[in-house]
């Protein structure tokens, strides 16, 4: 691919990219892309980014150009700043060694070739000199992105010994890519499975978002447990496997692959509502009755607890910890709508989560039975009362019951919600009404 017939794409960021480049060769240094964009640019993919190597030292890089933040120089990266786009710039370098599965030691300076074979995977290796349009390939990359092949750079045992969450981007590359793994990578990331729980939190969580979001995050899902990474990273999940279901709800068999199939119907998600479908059914395989009955009692109530363990345990902010437990907690309410009292309905149907459970729940029954009675119904009663009537502004407010010789405190709050319940119930319609039932509460405190 020539410089002329890439630079007529619109890829702003790939002509800030070039003029760093261009800058750099002007000044007799080598200069290429490297990595991931070069691997997009070959697949015709519009790369997010483009990581830029050069045998131009960081101190050199620096003098060059006019904006530049060191980032990590000790290694050889430099950031520098091009019409308004950030890009590392790193020079060709070799690892010496690792010590916490992530950093090398120390780095020295060296030449492209054996900067391309320290690199993770065969399909990330590859140089692109975007002057030329010329891919230089030292590791077999052209060749495993034509087959299809996530294979990595020399011994596999090696390569994941330097980082061992190359093991999870292996599994999101041929999610991603819809590639399959080399079976010598295979079978290092399953003799070092056990492994995949000494990276830190924040990292493994990077992966797992993309995994569980992109569209093909059941394939994904398949290759976390057929490398055995799932089993270290969420054993509670592969706990689903051989927990059968009854075949009347679950004709499509365990909870495992009740799971898979949900997953599978998810449009678009974010990554924590693709937890909560992760989840939802976790607390099946500790609740299953001894006795075989395919019964889960409380599986909601317990899948709670361990949503919450597992959020804790991937640094989830409270946020979606609460969102992912609420979802887990309440999934099965559906199944109540047709028996619930007006003032459960609404404050169910106003709920800030409803669209999202109602969503979670549709899911969970195409992927069991395929009966949307439950789901429908609350869909309908949704469409049928307004805003105002799910949620209708208090009849009283605390001034009034103050006003009306009721003191402020616990007291009263607990009579404010028992009004705000009979007013959803339409047991109450008028001011008059709520101050009167507020007053006969008073006499009688209610029970929270």
């Amino acid at each position: 691919m020539s410089e002329l017939e890439f630079d007529q794409q619109p890829f702003m960021k790939y002509d800030a990219a070039l003029m760093i480049v261009r800058t750099l060769r002007a000044h007799g240094y080598t200069v290429l892309f490297a990595g991931g964009c070069v691997r997009d640019i070959l697949l015709r993919r519009r790369p997010q980014d483009y990581d830029i190597v050069t045998n131009a030292t960081p101190d050199k890089v620096k003098a060059l150009f006019e904006r530049t933040i060191p980032v990590g120089e000790k290694f050889g990266v430099v950031k520098v700043i091009s019409a308004g786009h950030e890009f590392e710039v790193a020079t060709f370098r070799a690892d010496e060694g690792y010590k916490d599965g992530r950093h090398p030691t120390g780095v020295r300076f060296t030449e492209a070739r054996e900067d391309a074979l320290r690199r993770d995977f065969t399909i990330n290796g590859m140089f692109y000199e975007p002057t030329e349009g010329r891919v230089i390939d030292y590791v077999g990359g052209e060749d495993d992105l034509k087959a299809k092949t996530v294979r990595a750079i020399g011994d596999p045992e090696a390569r994941f010994g330097e980082d061992y969450l190359r093991m999870l981007r292996a599994v999101r590359f041929a999610e991603t890519l819809a590639f399959k793994i080399e079976s010598f990578t295979m079978k290092a990331i399953r003799a070092n499975a056990q492994r995949i729980v000494e990276i830190s939190p924040e990292r493994i969580r990077g992966e797992l978002e993309v995994i569980l979001t992109h569209a093909r995050r059941a394939v994904g899902l398949e290759l976390l447990e057929d490398t055995g990474l799932l089993r270290h990273l969420l054993p509670e999940v592969m706990a689903g496997r051989g927990v059968k279901q009854g075949k009347r709800l679950h004709p499509e068999g365990d909870v495992w692959r009740h799971t898979v199939l949900a997953m599978s119907l998810l449009e678009n998600p974010t990554f924590e509502f693709a937890l909560a479908v992760l989840l939802h059914d976790v607390g099946k395989p500790v609740t299953a009755e001894p006795t075989g009955d395919r019964i889960f009692l409380a599986h909601e109530r317990e899948g709670e607890r361990i949503a919450r363990e597992i959020a804790a345990r991937l640094r989830l902010s409270n946020r979606e910890t609460e969102t992912i437990a609420f979802l887990v907690r309440h999934h099965m309410m559906f199944k109540d709508v047709p028996h619930m009292r007006k003032s459960t309905l609404k404050r169910f149907l106003g709920h800030e989560l409803f669209s999202r459970l109602a969503e979670l729940h549709r899911i969970d029954a195409l992927a069991s039975n395929g009966d949307l009675s439950s789901y429908e119904a609350a869909m309908e009663a949704k469409d049928r009362l307004s805003e105002e009537e799910i949620k209708p502004k208090p009849l009283v407010t605390g001034d009034d019951l103050a006003a009306a010789g009721i003191e402020r405190g616990p007291l009263m709050g607990r009579i404010l919600r028992r009004l705000y319940t009979a007013q959803l119930d339409d047991e109450i319609t008028t001011r008059d009404q709520a101050i009167a039932l507020a007053k006969r509460l008073a006499a009688e405190p209610p029970k929270e």
